[in-house]
């Protein structure tokens, strides 16, 4: 079982270049994957997608891959203030400009600044050879997916004991149902025949078998039997997707939404007053889960 977050990254470098790989997610309804890389590397970002689509199921996946050269380093440690104070220049005319034309433009960033003055760009040009930096980068991605993987799968490990326990912590509150029951079945029985004979003693033309008929309706709405047997078999069914594993993460999610509405019919038909603080507890316990739940890939 993998959780839906995770983290990795790695640098590395071959000839005159060098690069940083990060690959970070968190959850999501589907699988929605965002690269950032040098678009100069011809099939570089479409081959880590597919790789990508391949290896995981579920999640938002943000990915960055840097690529730096030694021309560029050698521009970024050379910096010309005259270089710069001509765009600085170029950048307050365009202003200027744009204020009398009443345009509105974004805040000028340094970055900007550099990015002209000295064409630092994560950018050579096209006749360089770039398909052993490439194939270096598929490989080192592949590590990176394969490192993120083992990230999400100890993360899903700890999700698992976290689902586990608290499974242990409802199966005991059912157990607990059990005499707050009997004694509840001995109450209701004591309450309707009460009723019952108050009920006869005032009204002498009342049909004995309709009386029957609404009573046995009443007891049965009353009855919370199947709710808890219902409640022993979405615990079974949570240990059988946890031990199965794989991508389950939307059916332990329909599973919590089965767990609320059995806790909540259960609350609502108690008529007891320690069934309802258990079935408080049940719906307190469940959305705990639930939390949990949505980070499984």
């Amino acid at each position: 079982m993998h959780s839906m977050t995770g983290f990795a990254s790695a640098q590395g470098e071959i000839s005159e270049f060098s690069w940083q790989i990060e690959i970070s997610s968190v959850n999501h309804r589907g699988l929605d994957i965002k690269i950032r890389a040098p678009d100069w590397i011809d099939g570089l970002a479409s081959a880590a997608r597919a790789y990508l689509q391949k290896q995981v199921a579920r999640g938002a996946l943000y990915v960055i891959i840097k690529v730096r050269g030694e021309t560029q380093n050698t521009r970024d440690s050379s910096l010309d203030p005259l270089a710069i104070h001509r765009v600085l220049e170029a950048i307050q005319l365009v202003e200027d400009q744009a204020l009398k034309l009443e345009v509105n433009l974004g805040p000028s960033k340094a970055s900007d600044v550099l990015a002209v003055a000295f064409d630092v760009e994560e950018k050579f040009t096209k006749a360089a050879d770039t398909e052993a930096l490439k194939s270096a980068l598929i490989a080192d991605f592949w590590d990176v997916v394969n490192t993120f993987l083992v990230a999400r799968r100890k993360e899903g490990d700890a999700l698992k004991k976290v689902l586990l326990g608290q499974a242990v912590h409802i199966t005991r509150l059912l157990k607990s149902t059990e005499f707050i029951l009997q004694a509840r079945e001995v109450k209701l029985k004591e309450n309707f025949q009460t009723q019952l004979v108050s009920l006869m003693e005032t009204a002498a033309d009342v049909d004995p078998q309709r009386l029957a008929q609404e009573l046995a309706s009443l007891m049965i709405k009353m009855d919370v039997t199947e709710e808890i047997d219902r409640l022993h078999i979405h615990v079974k069914s949570l240990h059988d997707l946890l031990s199965k594993g794989g991508v389950i993460g939307r059916k332990l999610d329909f599973l919590m939404q089965e767990f609320n509405r059995e806790a909540n019919t259960l609350c609502s038909k108690s008529q007891n007053s320690g069934l309802t603080a258990i079935g408080l507890e049940l719906k307190v316990i469940i959305d705990q889960m639930r939390e949990q739940v949505q980070n499984v890939e």
